[in-house]
């Protein structure tokens, strides 16, 4: 963690455009003594729309002043616009969970790069259904917990999930082959990452790889998305595709889209620990 980010905050606005939300977000930072370090914006109409900003600064003595800097901008620049805001702070570093099942691809791309200081979080644990991933997890020094998941047990073992990621700020489906219910989704409000391939709503079920053969498609790829109770309909917070010819087998295909899988998740995850997303309606603004 670079020693700066002790002193380093990120703001994220949503509020209605009106003239001024640049100059009131920018003199409030001003003088409180901090200095902008990024600022990004988008407004959904030219006129009238809904307004969304990212502001990154810097402000020495940050942990000491940030509940007054908090209560401050709340009751004024915030007050002012009617804003749906949050502060957080760098150094406050997030605590990821990982649920998988069998499929290690995106798993074990999201333990290298944080084994590597390439995601800024803690991965405490990883839960699966199977005992197969055990040893690769544990040789990077995380926990791993197998709940098998039945239509028998369901409830149960949502519960033991849940318990067992308590204190995470947000969790990662690492290609993890149970459909959640409503009601854990509920508790895990737009905390929860999904990664699946993007032939949907095409070739569900079993081996979409091998059906996709067999249609002899073209492109192939992966969606990031985070999880509502509308099964893979979240709000997309990244996409990439991969062309394709009559040439590929159905390994040449999977292999690729595993590829695009991991790269995909990545992505999204480290865009939402870095503060870049904010989700409206079912969309998302990402800041990236």
């Amino acid at each position: 963690m670079p020693m700066t980010a002790a002193h380093t905050a990120r703001l994220l606005i949503t509020c209605a455009d009106r003239p001024g939300i640049v100059q009131a977000v920018s003199s409030f930072l001003y003088h409180h003594g901090a200095n902008i370090i990024s600022l990004d914006q988008y407004a959904t109409e030219e006129q009238g729309g809904t307004y969304f900003m990212r502001v990154e600064f810097a402000l020495d003595r940050l942990q000491e002043v940030r509940d007054v800097l908090t209560r401050s901008f709340g009751d004024t620049v915030a007050a002012q616009y009617q804003m749906s805001w949050q502060l957080t702070l760098v150094g406050d570093i997030k605590k990821v969970g990982i649920l998988v099942s069998k499929y290690d691809h995106a798993l074990l791309e999201l333990l290298w790069r944080w084994s590597r200081g390439l995601l800024p979080c803690e991965i405490t644990q990883v839960v699966s259904n199977h005992e197969d991933l055990r040893d690769a997890v544990e040789r990077f020094g995380v926990p791993y917990h197998v709940v098998k998941v039945t239509k028998e047990n369901k409830v149960e073992a949502e519960a033991e999930i849940h318990e067992l990621m308590a204190g995470n700020d947000v969790l990662v489906l690492a290609r993890y082959m149970q459909i959640l219910s409503s009601e854990f989704v509920e508790k895990w409000s737009y905390r929860v990452i999904n990664i699946h391939h993007s032939f949907l709503p095409a070739f569900v079920g079993a081996d979409p790889y091998r059906q996709a053969y067999e249609k002899g498609v073209k492109l192939i790829g992966a969606t990031a998305h985070y999880v509502t109770a509308d099964l893979d309909q979240g709000p997309i917070i990244e996409q990439a595709v991969e062309r394709v010819s009559h040439r590929y087998t159905v390994e040449d295909l999977r292999e690729l889209g595993e590829d695009v899988e991991r790269n995909v998740l990545t992505r999204a995850v480290r865009w939402h620990l870095e503060d870049r997303v904010i989700v409206h309606d079912n969309k998302t603004i990402v800041f990236d």
